[in-house]
């Protein structure tokens, strides 16, 4: 009969082993993000939306730096971080719009394993892991809100006649206001 490992504290350690996997996991999600904006700004680059593709180059790489303050994280507490394999991203795309809906869908997914982190930390009572965890609760709310204000822009003005292009202005003042913030 196998025994389970008591999770326990040391002078090595201080980081519990299911929320070493938990942050892994979450590594793994930051990672695929970054991919992801990548990919699509290089589609946005190619159709010529460039202040989208600037909006979603930045927005790739931070969600890089994201991945990374967790890697610092985990090890600096004693765990392994472990790079992920990053597949299953997407390259072509149907439309601007479909991107922005798109973000947004995986944003709130992101928010969503975030808050499973954060209820198992207060549950296990890693109260310093708790505390870390809430910088990207933050960032969460103002990720969400960026990719709702973007997908806004197409019901606000239209995709027809200059409407596209007039959305790709917008974005580019969008992310000049949000990366002031």
């Amino acid at each position: 009969m196998k025994t389970k490992e008591k999770e326990i504290v040391t002078l090595q350690r201080s980081l519990l082993h299911d929320t070493e996997k938990m942050l892994n996991k979450q590594i793994e999600m930051e990672g695929k993000s970054s991919a992801s904006y990548l990919s699509m700004a290089s589609w946005c680059d190619m159709m010529g939306y460039n202040n989208a593709a600037k909006l979603l180059y930045e927005h790739a790489e931070e969600e890089r730096q994201h991945m990374l303050k967790l890697f610092h994280y985990i090890n600096e507490a004693g765990g392994l971080a472990v790079q992920p394999e990053i597949t299953g991203i997407k390259h072509h795309f149907n439309s601007l719009k479909e991107i922005f809906q798109l973000t947004l869908e995986h944003e709130i997914q992101v928010t969503k394993s975030i808050n499973i982190i954060v209820d198992h930390c207060f549950g296990v009572k890693d109260f310093a892991t708790f505390s870390f965890m809430q910088w990207y609760v933050t960032e969460q709310r103002e990720e969400e809100t960026l990719a709702r204000r973007a997908l806004e822009l197409f019901d606000i003005i239209g995709e027809e006649g200059i409407g596209l292009w007039t959305i790709d202005q917008e974005l580019g003042k969008l992310h000049d206001n949000t990366s002031d913030a």
